[in-house]
């Protein structure tokens, strides 16, 4: 061996490399957020670090495996959760309105053996999971009014769009984990336009009808409030009408000769009797 590798130096070196090479291939490093199906002659025969409900991404699984060089390949799944963007789609609801979505639905690869059979590769997966993603919002989105897009019942329509989808992609070794609309927009133009016309004359009638209450509500407590002080007056008048004559004619005084103090009073001027009754509290009364 030591006569080979001193008369022939850079061939020792490159079966050294190439061995080294093997012997590296011939064990494998699993990332702790990544599962492997190995495969010998397109024949999937091992899954090494497959995702487990409950277990942390970290735990026993990762780390070196072992493989035939050459003869396994290794394809490697991610097992961290991914999304996967729906195409923006037109949607007719219940009611004939016409609608863009975009969804998004996020995913995790459970079953890595199963998603190689029937995708081969998470790429392909994709490609798998988009349309049936858009598929599943137009007939769920279908069953609806466009109005209870805007409530909370939004949450529930979603929900239904997960299971429904959810049922789907188990074909595929995937668990979906949640669906949601990223936005929901009516098309350009005259459906738009017709659609700003209805929601501003129903925000306009809206209005109509609260300022109609709020004066009805207006003339009640107006009323209500002067048979309450005709009741005061009433009751002080029926206690000491003198002061109650007294009072009320000081209030004409005010207003007669300085004014209610909202305009501006304009010089007045009056000529009467000093015996009128009208200025009888400026000549006092008999005790």
């Amino acid at each position: 061996m030591m006569d080979f590798i001193h008369r022939r130096p850079l061939m020792a070196a490159g079966l050294l490399v190439l061995l080294l090479g093997l012997l590296l291939s011939a064990f494998p490093i699993i990332p702790e957020t990544k599962q492997a199906v190995v495969v010998r002659f397109g024949k999937p025969v091992a899954v090494l670090n497959q995702f487990e409900a409950g277990r942390p991404i970290g735990a026993a699984g990762a780390g070196i495996s072992f493989r035939i060089p050459f003869i396994d390949q290794i394809v490697w799944i991610d097992k961290r959760v991914q999304d996967v963007d729906m195409q923006r789609q037109q949607v007719i609801s219940t009611d004939q309105r016409r609608l863009e979505v975009d969804a998004f639905a996020r995913y995790r690869i459970v079953d890595p053996l199963l998603m190689y059979i029937r995708a081969g590769t998470e790429a392909q997966l994709t490609e798998q999971l988009r349309p049936i993603l858009g598929s599943e919002v137009r007939n769920e989105l279908g069953r609806i009014e466009f109005a209870q897009l805007l409530t909370p019942e939004r949450q529930g329509i979603m929900d239904s769009v997960r299971t429904s989808l959810n049922k789907i992609a188990r074909q595929y070794g995937v668990e979906v984990l949640d669906v949601r609309i990223k936005r929901t927009d009516l098309p350009d133009g005259a459906p738009l336009s017709a659609a700003f016309d209805r929601m501003r004359t129903a925000r306009e009638q809206e209005a109509r009808s609260i300022l109609a209450e709020g004066g009805k509500q207006a003339q009640i407590i107006r009323a209500q409030a002067d048979a309450d002080a005709a009741r005061v007056y009433a009751a002080s008048f029926g206690k000491d009408p003198d002061f109650y004559d007294f009072y009320r004619a000081m209030q004409s005084y005010q207003i007669t000769f300085i004014g209610d103090g909202q305009e501006k009073a304009s010089p007045t001027t009056i000529v009467l009797s000093p015996q009128n009754d009208y200025l009888k509290e400026f000549s006092g009364r008999p005790r």
